[in-house]
């Protein structure tokens, strides 16, 4: 099954091609746009994401189906994330995968967005099937999953206040870098003294037993706020900051996806979402599963938001039967479908 899938949650807009075969789903076409326009605001206006994804969708499937050297006529089915996201940005995407779908007479599916993350490395690493244990970190999201099949979701552990990208940002904004800051805190980081700063490690050591997957960063932001107020050359100190919060933040993820892979007895972990283009935190956590379990994490063009997850996570639903009329609407909030309360964490 070849299919067409799309991207408009947030501020890139992403159409790609994807085929899948005898269960496994390779990558045809690729297309993502960014929007700069966002950066002078230090963070995403709403307004503004859905009148520029209206701008340039089109073209964005064009250049993806051009890229696989196809046509629309060699479309299968169709993909499109339809949630949780920016409201308004999600409309552009859904409105034209449905109006695509009825003049063609394609099957429709909808995909949330998180499942998509988890369908990422799928794409590019051939052991990235369940069961696995999955750390899915972005800039709205934190949260830890069990997995023991496609479209079964456990939920063991997840943020109670900002998300580790959130926090990321916020923190980069302190610092005085520019929106997103992920990759420039990465950076700055490299070169920063480990021992200049030590913030404390949220939820680490200490915690009730049923708080043990629970993640917070919020008091390590505000940590890093006083840090900053009380520094007394922030251009001398910026780097060494930088590397006392990501170092924090690193490890409190690692020590409990870790943990959570133990205590399920899964020898895979999945990394995924925007925060796992941090190259750090992605070689901490295969540091510290060395022997125990192997680490799947996509590229960093597939952990950003695009269209290939999407269509990974589509295709699956597609070939599995799964349909959704012409009245499929976008919602900016919804969970993940196949999402179970919490299974096998005992308080």
């Amino acid at each position: 099954m070849r299919v067409l899938a799309l991207e408009t949650s947030c501020d890139e807009t992403s159409a790609a091609v994807v085929q899948r075969e005898g269960g496994v789903t390779t990558l045809a076409g690729l297309s993502i746009l960014s929007q700069d326009v966002h950066r002078i605001f230090g963070g995403v206006v709403p307004e503004l994401a859905s009148r520029a994804h209206l701008a340039v969708v089109g073209p964005v499937v064009d250049q993806a189906l051009a890229e696989a050297g196809i046509t629309l006529a060699d479309i299968d089915g169709i993909a499109v994330t339809s949630g949780p996201g920016l409201l308004g940005a999600l409309l552009v995407g859904v409105t034209w995968a449905k109006t695509v779908a009825w003049r063609e007479g394609l099957p429709l599916v909808g995909v949330h967005h998180l499942e998509g993350h988890l369908f990422a490395p799928t794409l590019e690493d051939p052991l990235a099937a369940p069961p696995f244990t999955a750390l899915l970190v972005s800039g709205g999201h934190t949260m830890l999953l069990d997995v023991p099949a496609w479209g079964e979701y456990h939920l063991i552990g997840e943020t109670r206040d900002d998300a580790a990208g959130e926090a990321f940002d916020k923190v980069g904004a302190l610092l005085g870098l520019e929106y997103p800051a992920g990759a420039a805190i990465e950076k700055l980081a490299a070169t920063g003294d480990p021992t200049r700063f030590t913030f404390p490690r949220p939820l680490l050591k200490g915690v009730p037993h049923a708080d043990r997957f629970a993640f917070s960063f919020s008091g390590l932001k505000t940590a890093v706020l006083r840090a900053v107020q009380q520094c007394s050359d922030l251009d001398a100190d910026r780097a060494h900051l930088a590397r006392g919060f990501q170092d924090a933040a690193i490890e409190v993820m690692v020590a409990k996806t870790v943990a959570a892979a133990k205590e399920f007895g899964r020898e895979l972990i999945v990394l995924g979402g925007g925060v796992a283009c941090n190259r750090t935190l992605a070689n901490a956590l295969r540091h510290a599963t060395d022997g125990i379990a192997h680490v799947s994490v996509a590229s960093p063009r597939l952990n950003t938001d695009n269209a290939a997850m999407i269509g990974a996570a589509g295709a699956w639903r597609l070939v599995e039967g799964e349909r959704h009329g012409y009245d499929l609407e976008a919602r900016d909030t919804f969970p993940l479908p196949g999402l179970v309360a919490p299974v096998g964490v005992q308080p």
